[in-house]
């Protein structure tokens, strides 16, 4: 077994990217959240309000549909782990899954509601179809965010880089559409309204197009073979008998899994559009001048996280940055938690306020609650897509540990969670709301009703709290640290060169450990 070589050497093997790539590719992550928001934060309002499906139907089809993504994610990994055609690996899948969801959802939100209302067999098959499809497509283009990173950089000074980028995508994808559809509601129609989906779907499906575009822009040059592993265009084809074995053996990617689920409930649930409008709406009866307002409140406080979590992650690495700023968010959440359970319907004192008759009025509630909201906010906004660049890391470790390179089942198996994670806040929605006798799910109109504010509790705060507990406790066993990391990429550098100089893969696997 030979010993790594000097740290320029080193250097000289690590895959690097361009400034615009690192800014364009996580551009592919802002297009599928356009999707994240126009469909998983409004599909049961869609189908409650709009197609007349059952509350409960609209809100659980969209979990149950997890059983079909149990089996077809799977192969579409597998698959994109043996595509290596003319224009490469991610590429295909980016395009053919933004096309694909682009159909189908432009189907659900503006053909559907013409099914006549006497043919409601129609329209639940409809939907339920529909969303099989634009599921399918969802995972083409969002697995790509995750397996993509492999061949994009392996530096680990680079990697954290994409978190902030990320952002960038996320607030031109998931900002604009978290933006504008309060201002569609207020200026044409509300949410329970088929007027409102006409508006806000082709301006999603055209802000998605465009991050593709920039996406795909910024992987053309590192999608091809020479980045594909250490094996390259020698890589035997991984069966799919053997992803068992290899999910069983990577210890990093299971725990990573659980923490990214745990930090993808807690987003999902505390921004979901029926809890917001019952906490903005229903308890503080203000939610237009409260909810657009709070959302910059909640970006402007993310902006020094994410520089913060980049340093700490380049230094001590992506585990040691998680942890910290979800502990932190945990914390000031104990805080929210405390004054929402001293919520007072109707008592000023008691209740968030900004303005008043046209004037500027900002209670002591109103003070601590923007402070303790937004230092949370901001600290679990910033980890909330950390997991998505650790996915890369996962992936080099199974290279290490075995010589395979497998970034699509690696990607597919975290959007498979992400995906679970998602519809499953709809449905606890769903259920909590209806636990309460509430037959459809509220908007920013409905009034008040008994146990809103318990509703409110348990999933703004509670159910996040809960999220991120279980998240810290599984990252206290990562191992991928920023050192193991960097020993990992020097590694599998040192054997990528063995085997381009004649090495078998066995004999580069023995000669550098």
């Amino acid at each position: 077994m030979k010993d790594l070589n000097t740290q320029s050497e080193q250097a000289q093997d690590i895959n690097r990217a361009k400034t615009y790539q690192l800014m364009l590719f996580p551009l592919n992550n802002g297009a599928t959240n356009v999707y994240y928001i126009l469909v998983l934060s409004y599909i049961a309002t869609f189908g409650s309000n709009v197609l007349g499906l059952g509350v409960l139907f609209a809100s659980v089809m969209v979990t149950g549909m997890r059983v079909f993504d149990a089996f077809t994610d799977p192969l579409i990994g597998a698959l994109m782990d043996r595509t290596n055609g003319k224009f490469g690996k991610f590429r295909p899948f980016m395009i053919m899954g933004n096309i694909i969801m682009a159909l189908s959802i432009m189907a659900m939100y503006i053909l559907t509601p013409y099914i006549p209302a006497d043919m409601t067999w129609a329209r639940y098959a409809t939907f339920v179809l529909l969303y099989a499809v634009w599921v399918i497509g969802y995972t083409f283009q969002t697995s790509c965010t995750r397996a993509g990173q492999t061949v994009l950089t392996s530096d680990p000074n680079q990697r954290p880089l994409f978190t902030i980028f990320n952002t960038v995508g996320s607030l031109l994808g998931m900002g604009v559409m978290q933006f504008l559809a309060p201002i569609i509601r207020a200026n044409v129609a509300d949410y329970g309204s088929v007027e409102f989906y006409k508006v806000l779907t082709p301006i999603g499906i055209g802000v998605s197009v465009i991050l593709t575009i920039l996406a795909v822009i910024g992987i053309w040059e590192k999608d091809q073979p020479k980045y594909f592993g250490i094996a390259g265009t020698k890589a035997d084809r991984v069966k799919i008998s053997e992803y068992l074995e290899i999910i069983k053996n990577n210890s990093p990617m299971k725990r990573l899994m659980i923490a990214g689920a745990g930090c993808k409930l807690a987003l999902s649930i505390a921004t979901n559009t029926t809890v917001l409008c019952m906490l903005y709406g229903c308890m503080m009866g203000n939610y237009d001048g409260l909810y657009l307002p709070m959302m910059i409140i909640g970006y402007v406080f993310s902006v020094p996280f994410f520089l913060i979590t980049v340093k700490t992650s380049q230094k001590k690495g992506q585990k040691a940055s998680l942890l910290r700023f979800v502990t932190l968010a945990l914390v000031c959440y104990i805080g929210v938690f405390v004054l929402l359970v001293l919520w007072k319907q109707g008592v000023p004192g008691f209740n968030l306020t900004l303005m008043s008759e046209g004037h500027i009025s900002i209670n002591l509630y109103t003070v601590l609650f923007i402070i303790l909201f937004g230092l949370g906010y901001g600290a679990y906004y910033s980890t909330a897509d950390m997991p998505i660049p650790m996915v890369a890391d996962c992936s080099d470790y199974e290279t290490y540990r075995s010589g395979k390179y497998i970034p699509g089942i690696m990607g597919t198996l975290f959007s498979l969670v992400d995906k679970l994670v998602s519809s499953l806040s709809a449905t606890i929605v769903g259920i909590a709301v209806s636990a309460i006798g509430i037959s459809s799910l509220p908007t920013a109109e409905t009034p008040y009703a008994t146990g809103m504010n318990v509703v409110v509790i348990i999933l703004f705060c509670v159910l996040p709290m809960l999220a991120w507990i279980i998240t810290i406790v599984a990252m206290r066993g990562y191992i991928l640290t920023g050192d193991k990391m960097r020993e990992i990429q020097e590694v599998n550098a040192k054997r990528k060169k063995a085997i381009e100089q004649g090495a078998t893969l066995e004999e580069a696997m023995e000669e550098y450990q």
